[in-house]
């Protein structure tokens, strides 16, 4: 188990982007009662999913997990993380959305409080004292528990947490970037800071838009997802080259190349629980299977490796 604050956190952080997407309401129980029948414990989701997408305006995945917990009566069991700031009908990060976005997300998710709340995006449309004194008052009033930095740059990330340190203002102890094994910026400058702060990292992104999951192999192929066109991005040399890596891995261990993917990723330092989603419950047993890999540090190794250039 991770740990968020104080929280102990299940190694896979449930993503809610696919609910009211490419899974219904049914179908997206079923997920939720699967992963936390499994022990999971921990969801991700935000505001403006699935704004955009067939249709749907935005919400409707917090208004699906506020239902699912409602009726099966799971709040207690569960650790809720939504966010704040990418949603253009709640738009950035100034004292009064940040308060009137935070009613509307506790009003679908029916509950009285946020485990984790994120920043969705570092938009810089007001000075961070204020977005920060905004958290804070959340977190004075019992309506959130912890507060997270999503998208934010070393530099920024460690603007705002001298500005908490300074004013006495709840910080940030959780960050959630863009990591994977074929994404590895964030180990330049933001992982050294979240190391030495004590923060948690909640990597989004987990499987590259679904390349590390080993389905998408060729230009040409037949696998039928929203997600073909980006996971695709990834199949040059360097990519079919972590594929090899993460084949020869996943034999020995008769597992999957996601579940590698992602026990890869959670042995990495900082990182508490990668965030990947499923849209089914078959998908869903990949992402269970990594929960239970321990990889070797030959193993490790060998994957890091294979992402060189």
């Amino acid at each position: 188990m991770g740990k968020i604050g104080e929280i102990e956190v299940f190694p896979l952080n449930l993503g809610g982007n696919v609910f009211g997407w490419t899974a219904d309401e049914s179908t997206s129980f079923e997920v939720l009662d699967a992963y936390t029948d499994a022990g999971g414990n921990f969801i991700d989701t935000a505001d403006v999913y699935m704004a955009g997408v067939e249709g749907n305006s935005g919400g409707e995945s917090e208004t699906i997990i506020g239902d699912w917990l409602a009726r099966r009566g799971r709040r207690d069991d569960v650790v809720l993380a939504t966010k704040v700031g990418g949603w253009q009908r709640r738009p950035g990060l100034s004292a009064s959305n940040i308060k009137e976005a935070a009613e509307d997300s506790l009003r679908r998710l029916r509950t009285d409080h946020i485990d984790l709340y994120y920043a969705h995006r570092d938009v810089g449309d007001v000075p961070l004292e204020e977005t920060l004194t905004a958290f804070d008052a959340l977190v004075r009033e019992g309506k959130v528990r912890h507060l997270g930095a999503s998208n934010f740059t070393a530099r920024r990330l460690r603007e705002s947490l001298s500005i908490s340190d300074r004013e006495g203002l709840a910080r940030f102890v959780a960050v959630q970037p863009h990591y994977n094994l074929v994404e590895r910026d964030y180990e330049r400058e933001l992982a050294p800071l979240v190391r030495e702060e004590g923060l948690a990292t909640l990597p989004y992104y987990a499987l590259a838009k679904g390349f590390l999951t080993g389905k998408y192999r060729s230009h040409e192929g037949s696998v039928d997802s929203p997600r073909r066109k980006g996971a695709l991005s990834y199949l040059d040399d360097r990519g079919e080259r972590v594929l090899a890596a993460l084949d020869s891995v996943a034999a020995a261990h008769s597992t999957s190349v996601t579940a590698v993917s992602l026990a890869w990723l959670t042995a990495q330092p900082t990182v508490a629980a990668p965030i990947a989603s499923a849209r089914d419950t078959t998908q869903l047993a990949d992402l269970l299977a990594a929960t239970r890999l321990r990889l070797t540090d030959d193993e490790l190794a060998a994957i890091s490796v294979s992402t060189d250039e």
